[in-house]
């Protein structure tokens, strides 16, 4: 692929909850198999829910997980003093910021006032 993914909470969410359209399934089980990223916060929120699954456990456990750092803390400050965002969502921009990936997420209003940031909502593929 080339490309670097960083995939959001609610894709994880909404993919094991069988709620992807065909295509963005496709497109996201590629995504997976070729480099599966997500941010330290997207594990909390997704292994965070109180009806969690060991199939769900062991599925993140494949997951690259990308932890904080200073340039992923500095853009998230950036991101808070420049934008109306939630602190869990300027996480995972940051990231992807710091990083050059695209966010895969469902929820483009969350990130659309961040022109730098390139996002693929897989129900638009």
């Amino acid at each position: 692929m080339g490309q670097k993914y960083l995939m959001d909470t609610n894709v994880l969410i909404d993919a094991q909850m069988n709620r992807l359209p065909q295509k963005g399934l496709n497109f996201l089980a590629k995504v997976i198999n070729e480099d599966f990223t997500i941010s330290f916060i997207t594990q909390i929120e997704y292994l965070g829910y109180k009806d969690i699954t060991k199939s769900m456990e062991v599925f993140v456990s494949l997951a690259d997980v990308i932890e904080i750092d200073k340039f992923i803390i500095q853009n998230c400050i950036d991101l808070r003093r420049n934008y109306k965002i939630k602190l869990p969502d300027a996480i995972i921009a940051a990231t992807a910021l710091a990083r050059n990936f695209i966010l895969i997420t469902n929820n483009e209003k969350d990130f659309a006032q961040i022109q730098s940031l390139t996002v693929i909502n897989l129900y638009s593929l």
